[in-house]
């Protein structure tokens, strides 16, 4: 009997790899001086500078003035407000039809249009505002004979008129940039759906034009609390209306700096809500990513 000597071979397979679930990587996060993150670092110089600001003024600070000319302010800062709101309301509703003229394939529609955004747009609205406040009493007759006249005596009515003008030519090119930015699958998908022209630029095309917009539209409301300011030329008692009767009286130009405190309130106080307001309306495009 024959011993059999089995040899046993050995085959290499190769080996597979293990596929692992890696995380995504995530930058550290910047570090500033003193061993402290970025952000921790800027909000500690911030509030340095804020106190050693205060420390300054504070001393300083004419409280007869802050308590004589409080209350004003804040109807003043609240008359800016109404001033400010009824303007960029009415813009917002001419806004529209203004950028639907001008994206219009019609002459007729196009050219005022145009003309219109052209001017209010390429014109200080120091000079639209005195054009229409002195300009209007030139036709006090026609206007008496109208029943108008007492629209355009009033300091307060003629800023509004301005301001909203001014503001729909700037929010009509906001609205038309937002409409053609819009990718036209979308419209013709909708109009393959059986959808006619109105319903699509109504339920598809404008909703989503005005996320496009919220940003810019916000950038405008800020502008105009600002640029209301001038509006006290004509003597419409606002904020700044106040703040200069307040130095005209009493010569202290704190009076400049408490005006310009409340602005600086103001326009904080809108930009967050704005943010706010845009976080909530785009959450689902956060969502999506």
């Amino acid at each position: 009997m024959t011993d059999q000597t089995v040899t046993s071979q050995t085959v290499s397979t190769p080996v597979s790899p293990t596929t692992t679930r890696t995380r995504p990587h995530r930058a550290p996060p910047a570090s500033g001086p003193f061993g402290l993150k970025k952000a921790t670092f800027d909000r500690l110089v911030l509030a340095a500078i804020i106190i050693g600001l205060a420390a300054w003024i504070i001393p300083g600070i004419n409280w007869r003035l802050v308590d004589r000319y409080w209350d004003r302010y804040l109807e003043g800062i609240l008359v800016t407000f109404q001033l400010v709101l009824l303007s960029v309301g009415i813009g917002a509703l001419l806004s529209l039809p203004i950028a639907l003229a001008r994206l219009s394939k019609r002459k007729w529609l196009t050219l005022p249009a145009r003309a219109y955004i052209t001017f209010f747009r390429g014109t200080p609205l120091l000079a639209q505002l005195f054009l229409l406040y002195y300009g209007a009493g030139q036709f006090n007759e026609a206007f008496e004979a109208a029943g108008i006249w007492w629209f355009f005596r009033e300091p307060f009515y003629v800023a509004v008129l301005t301001f909203t003008l001014n503001t729909a030519a700037y929010q009509a090119e906001i609205m038309r940039g937002a409409i053609q930015s819009l990718p036209a699958g979308q419209a013709e998908a909708a109009q393959a759906l059986g959808m006619s022209r109105w319903p699509i630029f109504f339920k598809v095309t404008l909703p989503q034009a005005y996320i496009v917009a919220l940003r810019p539209l916000g950038n405008e409301l800020i502008l105009m609390i600002k640029g209301s300011a001038i509006a006290s030329i004509v003597t419409v008692l606002d904020l700044m209306g106040i703040t200069s009767l307040a130095y005209a009286r009493s010569f202290n130009f704190q009076a400049f700096f408490w005006a310009a405190l409340l602005y600086l309130i103001a326009v904080e106080a809108v930009r967050r809500l704005w943010d706010r307001l845009e976080r909530r309306l785009t959450r689902h495009l956060a969502l999506a990513h």
